[in-house]
C-alpha cells in the first residue's frame, strides 16, 4: 500500500468517524419546531448542553444526545429510568506495520482506533417522565 493510499484511507476513516458525531446545534436543528416551543430558560440550557430537574427525555436528548446506557432502578416511589452518559476521552491511535518473509512476500496494514477507557460522567434519573435527579462524576 502506497503512502498516498494510506493517507486516503486515514482521511476517509476520520471523516466517517467524525461525521457520525451529533452536536447540540445539529440536534436542535433536527427538532427546531419543538425547540422553539420550549420556555427561554430551557432553550438556553439546551443550547449550552446542560439539563435541569424537570426536563423531559426529549429535552435531555436534545441537550446531551443519546445516552451510552439505559437501565432501571427501583425506588420507594416505584421504578425509575436511568440514563448514563460516558466519556471515552480524547484518544486517537494509529498503527502501521509490515513484514518481509525472506524477500518473497511483503505485507503492510494500517490500524486506526478511537476512544479510550469509558468513564461514566453523568447519570440522569427519570420519574414520571421528568428528570428527578442528576449525578455527575466527581473530579479527582
Amino acid at each position: 500500500m502506497t503512502t498516498t493510499h494510506t493517507a486516503a484511507l486515514l482521511a476517509l476513516s476520520l471523516s466517517i468517524g467524525l461525521g457520525a458525531c451529533s452536536t447540540t446545534a445539529s440536534r436542535i436543528g433536527e427538532q427546531q419546531g419543538q425547540f422553539d416551543s420550549y420556555p427561554a430558560e430551557v432553550r438556553e440550557k439546551i443550547r449550552a448542553g446542560e439539563i435541569a430537574i424537570g426536563f423531559t427525555p426529549e429535552q435531555v436528548r436534545m441537550a446531551l444526545g443519546e445516552p451510552s446506557r439505559v437501565y432501571s432502578r427501583q425506588t420507594a416511589e416505584g421504578e425509575a429510568e436511568v440514563w448514563s452518559y460516558q466519556d471515552r476521552g480524547p484518544a486517537l491511535s494509529f498503527g502501521l506495520g509490515g513484514f518481509s518473509g525472506g524477500g518473497t512476500s511483503v505485507g503492510a496494514g494500517v490500524g486506526i482506533g478511537t476512544g479510550g477507557e469509558a468513564l461514566e460522567k453523568l447519570r440522569v434519573q427519570f420519574e414520571a417522565g421528568r428528570v428527578s435527579s442528576i449525578e455527575t462524576a466527581g473530579k479527582n
